[in-house]
């Protein structure tokens, strides 16, 4: 697959139709694969929730834009009660 302007551009028109201003793409080869390869179209706008891939690692590439990237190195349990 070729990743081309014709795949960005209609990947962020879904985004911004989305009410989440996001949408991806997978570009894994089947659904057994435990990897976590995926086209991301990120619209100004959109917040992507704290989280964590246990059992993967996660890299990220800008192709066009730019994002502001936060990263949390400690975890902070709440009790209840």
């Amino acid at each position: 697959m070729t990743i081309d302007k014709q795949i960005l551009n209609g990947l962020s028109a879904q985004a911004k139709a989305s009410p989440r201003l996001r949408m991806n793409m997978d570009l894994r080869n089947s659904p057994s694969d435990g990897s976590q390869r995926m086209l991301n179209a990120l619209e100004p706008g959109t917040v992507m929730p704290i989280h964590r891939h246990r059992a993967s690692s996660e890299t990220v590439v800008i192709i066009r834009g730019k994002i502001q990237w936060c990263f949390m190195t400690t975890m902070v349990t709440r009790r209840r009660g």
